[in-house]
C-alpha cells in the first residue's frame, strides 16, 4: 500500500513547496536555475544553498525514517553518466529550464510558449525510452 501513497504523497509535497517558495518568497521552483544560482554565487543565494541541501537530505530522511533499502547502484560505466549530465545541461539551457518548470509550473500561467516546451520535452523523452528500450536493447 505504501509503494502506490508515496508517488501521491511526493507530488502533493512538490506542489504545496512550489506554492510555499513562490508565495513567500516570490520565486519559481525551477531546480536548475536554483542550483546555478546557489553555485554561481547570486547576492541571494542562501535560501538557493537551503533547496540543495534539502534535495539532498530529503530522499536520505526517507530512506533512514522508512527502513526503505537504497536503490542499487548502477553497473553503467561513469562516463554514461558524465555524457548524461553534459546532454541534460546543455537541454536546460537550450530549453531555457527543465520539464518540470515548465510542465508543472508554468503551464499553470496558460502560456502557449510553456505548454509547447512541456509536450516537445515529454515527447523525446517517450521516444528516447522507445529507442534505447526496444531498438538498442544491449545498453
Amino acid at each position: 500500500m505504501l509503494a502506490y501513497i508515496t508517488p501521491l504523497t511526493g507530488g502533493m509535497l512538490i506542489g504545496i513547496s512550489a506554492f510555499c517558495l513562490f508565495f513567500f518568497l516570490g520565486r519559481i521552483a525551477d531546480g536548475g536555475g536554483i542550483v546555478w544560482g546557489a553555485v554561481s554565487a547570486q547576492p541571494d543565494n542562501a535560501w538557493r544553498w537551503l533547496f540543495v541541501v534539502g534535495l539532498v537530505i530529503g530522499p536520505l530522511l526517507y530512506h533512514i525514517l522508512l527502513d526503505i533499502p537504497y536503490p542499487q547502484a548502477s553497473t553503467l560505466p561513469w562516463w554514461y553518466a558524465a555524457i548524461g549530465g553534459l546532454l541534460i545541461g546543455f537541454g536546460l539551457q537550450l530549453g531555457a529550464g527543465f520539464t518540470s518548470s515548465h510542465g508543472v509550473l508554468r503551464i499553470v500561467w496558460l502560456s502557449v510558449r510553456y505548454l509547447a516546451a512541456a509536450v516537445i520535452f515529454l515527447s523525446t523523452g517517450i521516444a528516447t525510452l522507445y529507442v534505447v528500450r526496444y531498438l538498442m536493447p544491449g545498453l
